[in-house]
């Protein structure tokens, strides 16, 4: 395996990173900033007023996108095994 070939590896390991923890940040974002503004037009200022709702959907996103996320981590543990049989890892490292 040329060094090419696994800063690519790394590439795509990143963007897969990227990909699967997106369902979930989105969805904290979106609770999180909705619950800002409810907190803001109501001048109710309970700082552990974010938690609860924020945890409940971090956890039905989770559930939700969690087939999702399993079959893109194993596309890319398939990719990482395909190339360690191919070429083996360099040997400088």
């Amino acid at each position: 395996m040329s060094g090419q070939e696994l800063v690519d590896l790394g590439r795509e390991g990143l963007w897969t990173l990227i990909i699967v923890i997106a369902p979930v940040m989105i969805v904290g974002l979106v609770v999180g900033v909705g619950i800002a503004l409810f907190q803001a037009l109501t001048q109710i200022q309970e700082m552990t007023l974010v938690f609860a709702p924020k945890i409940v959907a971090i956890f039905i996103a989770l559930m939700v996108s969690l087939p999702f996320m399993g079959q893109r981590m194993g596309d890319y543990m398939a990719l990482v095994m395909e190339k360690v049989v191919q070429g083996g890892l360099p040997t400088g490292l």
